[in-house]
């Protein structure tokens, strides 16, 4: 199948608007060629440093210091893993996941599928919502209330993107991505870790998820670091670079855009890293073993560091993340609308009616509750995506398995297993976090 170029200027949030639009030169030397097919990694990377990911780290880290890194380490292998074959799914058919699966499947399935994934995709903005609300709590002194009103103004930024390439959004992900990153540079060089206790962390133990408790919140890390949606987008946002349809080219394509992924992924398994390193070495390491709320931990930071900038530097990384996530999490929309339904609308109206969706709960959440309702809710939306993301899992390994669809770039046995494997235990754990979530103590 062609890729489909654009005809007129678009936002860069409609996915069948913006196929091929980024050119690749097949005679640049391979660091340009590198250069051409990074950003869609970015992008993907962005959902797992979003909100949700925050409280399963700091409360890891104030609890158990450094024992539980290594989680945050195989999650992210397991999300690397993954996320290549939503990759090479759609390098490889021109066809998202979404769009496979209707074409596979039955109506009543595909309806199914995509009220599942539109349902993951408005618990992932929730999360978002409550992150950028506190955050303006927090820097700004306003009420939450107030703060999660501020976040419905995020529509005024996608319409502002109107008429942009694609790359300008992967240019602006970037941007946010390095704020994160440097932000919490500079936090780890001001709480001064104990780099032998973090290395030995990163080490798989046994005996440091033995007891239920660590093991449930080990768990909950591996439950909200794989997003279900962004399996959906990955599939599809590959397709924006122009690659010609011979085996070689697309061998090529594949090749350069697992370096773009696991590059991506791998700072953003940094960033998760930093945070429960931030954790444990301001608070567990000084006593605060009980710090479980995003807002705990802002509020710790400066008497616990002697130092205002890191609380500072906490608040406005909490900013970015909630921010970037919100621009992915439009993509992924359009990406599931247009792939499962072949409805299309205008992208401001696909953001204006996923916020307020999240808006409702997040509302009422802290009407009902007060501030005490944002670690609630954040627990609750990554069991909403916990829920959903075997239904994604499934349809994409049976079809990057399929020699028929994938030709000769279908999964090799050893692939084939590591897939299943991953999702059996992505699976089981994500079940018995829901069931200890709603049945437990």
């Amino acid at each position: 199948m062609e890729f489909r170029l654009p005809t007129t200027a678009t936002a860069p949030f409609c996915p069948s608007e913006v196929q091929g639009s980024v050119a690749v030169s097949p005679r640049a030397p391979f660091w340009k060629k590198l250069l051409q097919f990074a950003g869609p990694g970015l992008l993907v990377s962005i959902g797992y440093m979003d909100p949700g990911n925050w409280a399963t780290d700091i409360e890891a880290g104030s609890k158990y210091g450094y024992n539980l890194l290594f989680v945050v380490v195989l999650s992210s292998l397991a999300a690397m893993a993954l996320q290549c074959l939503a990759m090479r799914l759609g390098i490889v058919t021109g066809r998202d996941l979404a769009e496979l699966s209707r074409s596979r499947y039955s109506k009543p399935v595909v309806l199914g599928q995509w009220a599942l994934a539109e349902l993951a995709i408005i618990a992932c903005d929730l999360a978002e919502v409550l992150g950028g609300a506190l955050a303006f709590h927090l820097l700004l002194g306003c009420s939450l209330m107030w703060g999660i009103a501020l976040t419905a103004f995020d529509t005024i930024i996608v319409l502002g993107l109107k008429g942009k390439n694609f790359r300008t959004l992967e240019a602006i992900m970037a941007g946010l991505i390095a704020t994160i990153g440097l932000g919490y540079v500079i936090e780890l060089a001001l709480v001064k870790p104990h780099w032998p206790s973090v290395f030995a962390g990163a080490v798989p133990s046994w005996h440091a998820i033995a007891a239920q408790e660590p093991l449930y919140l080990a768990i909950g890390i591996l439950g909200a670091t794989v997003m279900p949606h962004n399996l959906y987008l990955h599939s599809s946002i590959v397709q924006t670079r122009a690659v010609k349809r011979d085996e070689v080219s697309i061998g090529q394509a594949i090749g350069l855009s697992r370096i773009d992924t696991i590059v991506s992924l791998v700072l953003a398994l940094l960033i998760n890293a930093a945070i429960l390193i931030l954790a444990a070495a301001a608070f567990h390491a000084t006593g605060h073993t009980g710090v479980t709320e995003i807002e705990d931990a802002y509020k710790l930071l400066a008497p616990v560091v002697g130092s205002g900038a890191a609380a500072v530097l906490f608040a406005v990384t909490l900013l970015a993340s909630g921010q970037s996530s919100t621009f992915t999490g439009t993509v992924a929309g359009q990406v599931v609308m247009e792939g499962f339904l072949r409805m299309k609308i205008p992208c401001y109206q696909r953001r204006l009616i996923t916020r307020v969706l999240a808006l409702i709960p997040a509302f009422i959440g802290v009407w009902w509750l007060g501030n005490g309702a944002v670690g609630k809710l954040l627990v609750a939306s990554q069991v909403v995506l916990s829920l959903q993301l075997p239904f994604a899992l499934w349809p994409l390994i049976r079809m990057t398995n399929d020699r028929a669809l994938m030709g000769k770039f279908a999964n090799r046995l050893p692939t084939r297993l590591i897939a299943w494997l991953l999702f059996a235990v992505i699976t089981a754990a994500n079940l018995w976090l829901v069931w200890e979530t709603f049945a437990g103590d």
